[in-house]
């Protein structure tokens, strides 16, 4: 790693192991300066407040960065920022990698986007903590920071906001009660898409609305796999239990259901599954 003041800035020199997701860059800047990139970045970039305020440009609008906000920038996205307060003191990381498009695709987070998240939470701190843990530990490999990398991705789909929707961690707080209730009653077979939908006080729409942006799927279809995922335990807990008595012990009513439903989203069949165990 090599330092550069006063920004404290650190550059890796292991691109060319082709990790799927390296670090290019990562410091803070107590006085952060105007930037004008109309040609944009060559890699990702994340720039946060850590205190006073700045001016972000991108996609024809611009953003107030306060302390609890910042911005992911996609590779080559034209965009500039300045300071509108007397200091604007800032973090950042720029990072990229062969992998780094398909990674943050799963993620949701490819597109250039301004994030808000709850003070105090740890993707606040995450990039400050980061960079003193790299200025005391040198990574000859470059696999801790890419870790780390995949570390704040995380953090950042699950505590960021954008456009003013939820974050992942509020939502799924949210849906806290509903998923103790899928809990306590995955052997009813009664249980509908309305009764889930009343342990959260919202319409069977909206529900599956908030299923589909925190976990792809809709609410009968998570119920569906936890289902699943007990029947599984059941199976290697209880080797001599029939699948007909483990599909009514998991809610379904038929056992060449449990058996289609099983063959079609885990690719084997029940008994297939059971014998690999």
């Amino acid at each position: 790693m090599y330092v550069t003041n006063p920004h404290r800035r650190f550059f890796s020199e292991l691109k060319d192991l082709q990790l799927p997701i390296h670090m290019e860059s990562i410091g803070e800047n107590p006085d952060q300066e105007s930037i004008e990139r109309p040609d944009g970045y060559p890699c990702y970039h994340w720039l946060q407040t850590v205190r006073g305020e700045g001016e972000f440009t991108f996609g024809g609008a611009r953003y107030m960065v306060k302390p609890g906000s910042g911005v992911l920038l996609a590779p080559r996205d034209a965009h500039s920022y300045r300071p509108v307060s007397g200091i604007w003191e800032t973090t950042y990381l720029t990072f990229g990698g062969p992998q780094s498009l398909a990674l943050l695709s799963t993620f949701g987070l490819s597109h250039s986007a301004y994030y808000e998240w709850d003070r105090d939470c740890e993707l606040e701190f995450f990039s400050g903590s980061l960079l003193g843990q790299i200025r005391s530990n040198r990574d000859l490999s470059g696999l801790d920071t890419s870790a780390d990398l995949y570390r704040f991705l995380t953090l950042l789909k699950k505590h960021g906001r954008v456009n003013n929707l939820p974050s992942l961690s509020h939502t799924v707080e949210r849906l806290a009660p509903l998923m103790s209730f899928m809990e306590a009653h995955y052997d009813d077979p009664n249980i509908g898409l309305e009764d889930m939908a009343q342990q959260v006080g919202v319409s069977a729409r909206h529900l599956n609305t908030l299923f589909r942006q925190t976990f792809g799927m809709t609410a009968y279809a998570y119920f569906i796999l936890l289902r699943l995922r007990k029947a599984k335990e059941l199976m290697t807990l209880y080797p001599r239990m029939t699948i007909k008595e483990v599909s009514g012990q998991v809610g379904f009513r038929d056992s060449s259901h449990f058996v289609a439903t099983f063959r079609r989203l885990e690719g084997v069949t029940p008994e297939q599954f059971r014998n690999l165990y």
